[in-house]
């Protein structure tokens, strides 16, 4: 049985690796004594998969796995237990069983995040705002990703306008911006929020100080019936 899973990723441990991430979730599912069905082989391990991998210093109150059970427990009893012994900054928010087979990671569609910045440039609230607009009217919005492959450095061109949904921007004051963006995560096409800014400080006039860029993932969405609605 098959128990999604809701969680956060916040704080220090927004550090933390994708692979260490699934090591501590290993670790804790062994120290709440939760009932994990295990792989077969020499070497068996607890069968989970966490839905989307986040980057490296994006924080989250929106992640999602699915975890197999060997039986079933109440949800109420699965929260407390793996909140006890997970770190504060790791949390189960929700639980829910589902009959589904698809893969948590193959029903990702998009990606809902909160990102502030502040600009080395003076704008006001509405420049801000019609420099979004703007590159959101493009056809095309091309940026250029690097892949290192046989200890090469190969360069290929993106469009990534197929991938961005909705931006909002929410508050602009001291040069520090506030926006919501919604990006294509996942199988179906993947766009990093990074990369999205990276797009905005090549076809705008915004000019983005990049140590003081905070993303923050609110939620994971998948398209259902014409419908982008959340995994729980």
């Amino acid at each position: 049985m098959i128990l999604r899973v809701k969680f956060t990723k916040e704080n220090y441990l927004k550090y933390i690796s994708h692979l260490d991430l699934m090591r501590l979730f290993q670790r804790a599912f062994r120290k709440a004594d939760i009932p994990m069905k295990y792989s077969e082989g020499f070497n068996p391990h607890p069968k989970f998969s966490i839905a989307s991998a986040l980057s490296l210093g994006v924080s989250s109150i929106g992640e999602y796995m699915d975890v197999e059970l060997e039986k079933k427990i109440s949800i109420t009893t699965f929260i407390h237990r793996m909140n006890q012994v997970l770190p504060d900054d790791i949390k189960i928010l929700k639980a829910e069983y589902i009959e589904e087979n698809k893969s948590v990671s193959s029903m990702i569609d998009w990606g809902f995040y909160k990102i502030q910045f502040k600009l080395k440039n003076t704008l006001s609230e509405e420049e801000v705002k019609k420099n979004v607009e703007d590159i959101l009217s493009l056809d095309e919005i091309i940026i250029i990703k690097q892949k290192k492959k046989k200890g090469k450095i190969r360069e290929r061109e993106k469009d990534i306008r197929p991938f961005i949904g909705n931006v909002v921007v929410k508050e602009v004051k001291d040069n520090l911006v506030s926006m919501e963006a919604l990006l294509k995560t996942g199988d179906s096409g993947n766009l990093k929020a990074i990369d999205f800014l990276s797009s905005l400080e090549k076809y705008t006039s915004l000019n983005i100080i990049d140590d003081t860029i905070r993303i923050h993932r609110l939620e994971l969405y998948t398209e259902r019936h014409g419908e982008i609605v959340p995994l729980l």
